[in-house]
């Protein structure tokens, strides 16, 4: 034979042996959903930094995620050196709205590995129990300030699902379910936040209302520990959706308690309640029936429904126990343009409006917040906590951290890496196991980092930093606090002095370290007499 023939049967044996190679293997979605050719993807992502240089974008520049914060997340959740080298890309004395954090002259020192205290988990713990303030019967303390938002199955991919269960399983955090329902691959040892949107999926009835065995149902055979009711979400606030009956599947109508060949509509507005009294006798009366904390996830838009709220709750004994607020910049599967682009309030204007008419009324320490939309990396995670959030959620961030490449074909059901579609061949590319162990890393890490930009602040807690440690930068070589940009009075956004006492003891029991001894927690403002 001649020699150029060895030379074919030699790649053709290189390609087959390649093709199996990428089908089996189980650590990239890409290649396990397209093979060979998928390997140009990461052949082009080795050599972009160089060929973006000088052809197309900087680092910083892409939406809604830059190549900077998704090279972070990658590294994370794979354990890889998540560090960047030759300093900061961005243009700190010309940007506006810049933040930056003061750090303390004398930073708290954390444990290292070795050390007794050291914890490899980075575990952080919430400052406030969750139902306390309220006495609900299965109150509790979230055990991670970090915790994974609401994404139904349907939206996501039944293996995406179980990644993120499992994945907040090893973490020690909650998954929120999403409106789609609680569904079998949610089942997989993680704890649960049981969403409630309209539509009232897997605890309806038939008139489309909310089944009250069926939820009490639902809450006793799974590892629920709330109950969220999701007003509206950043990304189209104030828009419902219909399913339409082609893509309702046999699996999704057993789940959501819906009928098989039949649209699905979830209405823009809740069948059971109408206005804020209604809704608050609503919240008791589930909070009453399970046992559990009740709260509501919204968008921000109109004020008056706020102050109405916070009012109505100081006038009575009802109130919900938790407040998640979803900034404007939120995500979604699919949505109008016009409302993911202009409808809802970013994210810290609208928290800030929130926490502040709660806090000038001083009920903002009776509730937890939780705060939405973007707040996956450790600045805009600490600027939240900083503002009065007790806990963030993740969404896009977590589903980068299990695969996700910002493809955003979300709404096409063609999501390459089997996050986002119920394509069968796309999803058997996203293995479940190993990329459980990703999400963890990566929660993993950003509680790392908030750990580690609290001890430089001086805090032994993130929950200790208060608007008057970030400063806001404009254009013009100023700042001012995120105190001043947003009116907070002293002491807003930090829990009582009693709650972080509480917290240290439980956190560190014994000698606290790192942190400040009980008789040094008196050297940091308290907001006790303010809210009072």
């Amino acid at each position: 034979m001649p020699w150029w023939l060895w030379v074919l049967i030699g790649l053709a044996a290189v390609v087959v042996v390649l093709t199996v190679y990428d089908l089996i293997q189980k650590r990239h979605a890409i290649l396990r959903n397209f093979p060979i050719v998928g390997h140009f993807r990461y052949l082009l992502e080795a050599v972009g930094p160089e060929l973006r240089q000088y052809i197309v974008t900087s680092n910083t520049e892409e939406r809604p995620f830059n190549r900077d914060q998704r090279r972070w997340i990658y590294a994370s959740s794979k354990r890889e050196n998540n560090y960047f080298g030759f300093g900061t890309s961005e243009d700190l004395e010309y940007a506006p709205n810049y933040i930056t954090i003061r750090h303390a002259a004398f930073p708290l020192t954390g444990p290292h590995r070795g050390d007794p205290a050291f914890d490899a988990a980075y575990r952080v713990p919430c400052a406030k129990v969750l139902g306390g303030p309220r006495n609900r019967r299965k109150a509790f303390r979230p055990g991670s300030v970090v915790n994974i938002s609401g994404m139904s199955f349907g939206s996501l991919s039944g293996n995406a699902v179980m990644a993120l269960n499992e994945g907040a399983k090893i973490a020690g955090c909650l998954q929120n379910t999403g409106e789609g329902g609680l569904s079998p691959y949610h089942q997989r040892g993680g704890d649960l936040i049981l969403q409630l949107g309209t539509g009232y999926f897997s605890a309806r009835n038939e008139q489309g209302g909310l089944d009250r065995d069926r939820l009490r149902a639902l809450v006793d055979g799974n590892p629920v520990r709330a109950i969220e009711l999701k007003l509206s979400q950043g990304a189209k606030p104030g828009h419902g959706g219909v399913l339409p009956a082609a893509k309702v599947s046999k699996e999704i109508a057993a789940i959501r308690g819906v009928s098989l060949g039949r649209d699905v509509v979830s209405p823009a507005a809740h069948p059971e309640f109408h206005d804020v009294e209604s809704m608050l006798d609503f919240v008791e009366q589930i909070a009453d029936e399970t046992g559990l904390p009740v709260g509501i996830k919204s968008a921000v838009g109109e004020s008056e429904f706020w102050e109405e709220l916070a009012d109505a709750m100081v006038a009575s004994k009802g109130g919900v126990d938790f407040i998640t607020i979803d900034g404007g910049e939120g995500g979604t599967g699919a949505a109008p343009l016009v409302f993911s682009d202009h409808v809802a309030l970013p994210f810290k204007v609208g928290f800030s409006r929130v926490y502040s008419a709660f806090a000038r009324r001083g009920i903002a320490e009776d509730l937890v917040f939780i705060g939405s939309g973007k707040l996956g990396f450790p600045e805009n995670a600490i600027v939240a906590m900083a503002l009065g959030c007790d806990l963030v959620n993740v969404g896009r961030e977590a589903m980068m951290a299990i695969g996700c490449i910002q493809a955003q074909r979300c709404h096409t059901g063609a999501c390459p890496t089997g996050v986002a579609t119920q394509n069968r061949w796309l999803m058997r590319g996203l293995d479940p196991r190993s990329k459980a162990v990703r999400c963890a890393n990566y929660i993993t890490a950003l509680r790392q980092d908030l750990l580690d930009v609290s001890f430089a602040a001086g805090y032994p807690h993130p929950a200790f930093l208060t608007p008057h440690d970030i400063d806001v930068l404009d254009d013009t070589l100023g700042a001012r606090t995120a105190a001043e940009v947003f009116g907070y009075a002293p002491g807003w956004g930090r829990p009582h002095q009693h709650e972080l006492a509480e917290l240290m003891d439980e956190w560190w029991p014994g000698e606290p370290v790192p942190g400040p001894r009980k008789a040094e927690l008196a050297r940091w403002p308290s907001n006790e007499a303010d809210s009072d």
